[in-house]
């Protein structure tokens, strides 16, 4: 999920960026299943000018126990709106019980798209449900979190409280067992972090968790010695990235996020409180009113209100308006 942080800060090394970026637009996680007469991804991907409103969907999948040409389960979904004007990036997590139109499909949960059709699908599904034009996606599965976090030396996390669940599957490979506190979190335990769900308010809070690990990364990435170490680190995280995002695009993102503002993001959840109500189909779901969640996401890309230039001169105000 975090990998979009790759690509805003790579600018700083052309050709490792440009090896990176050709690489990932291989089937390394998930084979592309050509439909008859589907011409080229390339061919039918608009081509991004840089200056209009960007969204790419975010997706970590679980591959454990998939067989043959299989699709995996979708484990995390996160759209990500970058307005290259404001120099803003919003992330929107969407809740993987979210239960929803899949085209051509029927109903079902949100994080099914992918199994039904791959990516594509997904694509096509969140779309429908936010109402944004969302074309660009990057995947990564379970070995590639853990490889982007252990790579860039691990991040610094304020665990809330002690985490602790055993996982019947892989022999213990992905139990939890983090204790609370400030700390810095290699791959395993990050993983673990991201992916702990078993308290009260389940996926909500595990959503929060995913968002704010991801600011916490985002902003470690512009840090001086990480981005020396930045070929290094897409070398070893190549083979579990994908992606449908141009070599050229990527370039673009990448020269955009080097004056993003990786401090303060706009991040929601998605169905938001009050827009869904939950329902049993199959297990428990969240059914969403689509009206009111698109109105939603159209007033949290609305760019902040700015003070009065008058006023900018007075340190005080400079202080509180940036923390706007």
């Amino acid at each position: 999920m975090l990998l979009l942080v790759v690509i805003v800060a790579g600018g700083y090394y052309g050709y490792a960026f440009y090896q990176f970026a050709e690489d990932i637009q291989a089937p390394n996680v998930i084979e592309h299943r050509q439909e008859p007469g589907e011409t080229t991804k390339a061919a039918e991907m608009p081509v991004w000018d840089g200056k209009d409103r960007v969204n790419i969907l975010l997706m970590g999948v679980d591959r454990r126990g998939m067989k043959n040409n299989g699709l995996p389960r979708s484990d995390s979904m996160m759209l990500v709106s970058v307005d290259p004007v404001t120099k803003r990036y919003d992330l929107f997590s969407i809740l993987r019980d979210t239960y929803v139109e899949i085209p051509g499909h029927g109903s079902s949960r949100i994080n099914a798209a992918i199994v039904e059709g791959g990516p594509e699908l997904a694509m096509k599904t969140v779309s429908q449900l936010t109402g944004l034009s969302v074309d660009r996606y990057v995947i990564t599965d379970f070995e590639g979190f853990r490889h982007l976090i252990d790579a860039v030396g691990g991040v610094e996390i304020d665990v809330e409280k002690n985490m602790r669940y055993r996982d019947p599957t892989d022999k213990g490979m992905y139990d939890i067992d983090l204790k609370k506190g400030l700390q810095r979190l290699d791959g395993t335990k990050a993983l673990q972090y991201v992916r702990f769900r078993h308290d009260a308010t389940s996926d909500y809070t595990r959503t929060e968790r995913q968002r704010k690990l991801m600011a916490a990364l985002a902003s470690q990435m512009k840090n001086g010695t990480t981005l020396i170490q930045l070929p290094s680190i897409l070398k070893q995280i190549t083979p579990y990235v994908q992606t449908n995002i141009s070599s050229m695009d990527m370039l673009k993102l990448a020269g955009l996020g080097l004056s993003l503002d990786t401090q303060q993001p706009g991040q929601y959840q998605l169905p938001p409180m009050g827009t869904f109500r939950e329902s049993h189909r199959a297990g428990s779901v969240l059914i969403p009113d689509v009206d009111k969640v698109q109105a939603f996401i159209q007033e949290a890309l609305q760019p902040p209100l700015k003070e009065e230039k008058e006023t900018s001169s007075i340190p005080q105000q400079t202080s509180s308006d940036t923390q706007k």
